[in-house]
């Protein structure tokens, strides 16, 4: 699991200026949150494991469906609530009584804790995993072994 892991990390940070587009998952062209997510499990795994539907910037906030919650879900292993692990899968909610919408994948450093994600206005981009971005986690979720 921890080669896995490390191997997640090191995907991402390929992704690293990378810019933003929505719905695009294109290492170096354009990718959102959830593009470099795919990228990710494409390098890891293949094929991605389902067709993803057309979305809106604003997810599913209208409706209050956890519509990438879900999809982590089927898709993911879920983690017990605490600190991230390298490779983790985060899922955060940017504001409170929102649906959960972001997503990025802990890296850590010497430096400390940080999280590869694609961010609007920024492109892919390694953040500190500082206590404001620490307090929107609602899920981490780790990448299955294996295709």
């Amino acid at each position: 699991m921890e080669a896995s892991r490390s191997r997640a990390v090191i995907e991402a940070r390929r992704w690293i200026g990378t810019p933003y587009v929505h719905q695009a998952s294109c290492r170096g062209a354009g990718c959102d949150c959830l593009g470099l997510l795919r990228g990710v499990w494409r390098a890891l795994h293949g094929r991605e494991p389902e067709a993803v539907p057309a979305y809106t910037a604003d997810w599913s906030e209208p409706s209050s469906q956890e519509r990438l919650w879900a999809a982590a879900l089927r898709h993911l292993l879920p983690r017990v609530p605490g600190e991230a692990a390298e490779g983790d899968v985060l899922l955060f909610r940017m504001r409170s009584g929102s649906v959960a919408k972001h997503l990025g994948i802990a890296a850590g450093s010497v430096a400390g804790e940080t999280f590869i994600h694609a961010y609007s206005g920024h492109g892919v981009v390694e953040s500190a995993l500082s206590e404001p971005w620490r307090r929107r986690i609602v899920a981490r979720f780790q990448f299955p072994e294996g295709a």
